[in-house]
């Protein structure tokens, strides 16, 4: 549809602007590429989302492919648990259009209660475990799970957004490189991905079990954030951190968050279904539970680590110097 749409370097769109039959409102959000605002549908008197790329960011194919991938997979989804793309086909210039949701995301929830009473945090979990066995079911993946992506309304309904690192299962269209540029240094991407691996449903697992964690905690099971973390050590257990977690959702977290993706939850809805079921979780004799504690050595490996290769350029810098003088 824009293949062939020359846009003016420059241009700019603000709140109170005319975008097509959309009244522009405000800037709700705003990224190095895209600006998404509230507008109001002039044709049919209702407010919508719209994701505006920037003006450069159309220039490069990359971005593009990424902007077509979340359109496509928006127009071809339907659920509650997604916001519903509007079809134009009568655009001036690229955008994508949403239906309007009220609601904070579950980021701005946890910044301002630090963790959830566990009742909310279940229930979170399973109304995202819905929408992602209906992506999942349509061979997609998500990949991009935070909880600056779970838009949480009225009665903890939730809308998952943000498809643009999403693709559909055995799509070569985004690569391992790609991903890495993409989601940068994301705290919820699972081991496999960190490792180079391709990402499946299991990878949207492990992000939600990261999120669960989080919100049960307060805090994330990696804080620090680092990849070396995540494929080498063991988070602090969740009943230690609050001892009103039961044996059974501590469990359920952790078969989440098994490192190695074939001891996973194959599913979200084999874990909404442990989450539905506590009482009959088995609760395993688990090494986490008692390995939690060897992170600073491996945090101190890790900083010698970090050291050697440090001093790696160093060493072939004096080595050249030497032979140099021979």
């Amino acid at each position: 549809m824009w293949g062939r749409l020359r846009l003016r370097r420059g241009f700019a769109i603000n709140p109170g602007d005319q975008l097509d039959h959309y009244r522009l409102e405000a800037v709700i959000d705003r990224t190095p590429t895209t600006t998404t605002y509230r507008a109001v549908d002039t044709q049919a008197g209702v407010q919508v989302a719209i994701k505006l790329p920037h003006a450069d960011a159309v220039t490069d194919p990359a971005f593009i492919d990424r902007f077509h991938r979340e359109e496509e997979i928006g127009r071809s989804l339907n659920h509650p648990g997604l916001l519903k793309a509007i079809v134009d086909q009568h655009q001036s210039r690229p955008y994508f259009v949403t239906e309007w949701f009220v609601g904070p995301t579950l980021r701005q929830i946890l910044d301002e209660s630090k963790k959830l009473p566990q009742e909310r945090a279940v229930r979170i979990t399973l109304g995202i475990c819905d929408a992602l066995e209906y992506i999942h079911g349509h061979g997609i993946i998500h990949r991009n799970l935070r909880p600056e992506n779970i838009l949480v309304g009225a009665g903890d309904h939730i809308k998952l957004i943000d498809f643009g690192a999403a693709a559909k299962e055995g799509s070569p269209r985004l690569t391992f490189t790609n991903l890495t540029q993409l989601l940068g240094g994301s705290p919820y991407i699972s081991p496999e991905e960190l490792a180079g691996k391709r990402g499946d449903a299991r990878s949207d697992v492990y992000a939600l079990g990261m999120m669960l964690y989080e919100m049960l905690t307060g805090q994330r099971p990696f804080p620090d954030g680092d990849a070396f973390e995540r494929l080498q050590t063991h988070p602090v257990p969740p009943r230690e951190l609050d001892p009103s977690i039961s044996p059974q959702l501590q469990e359920v977290i952790y078969r989440a968050l098994e490192r190695e993706h074939k001891n996973r939850y194959a599913s979200a809805h084999e874990l909404a279904f442990d989450l539905g079921h506590l009482d009959r979780v088995g609760v395993a004799q688990r090494a986490e539970l008692l390995e939690w504690k060897k992170p600073r050595g491996a945090k101190r490996r890790r900083a010698v680590f970090y050291a050697a290769m440090a001093l790696i350029p160093l060493l072939i810098f004096a080595l050249l110097i030497y032979f140099s003088q021979k």
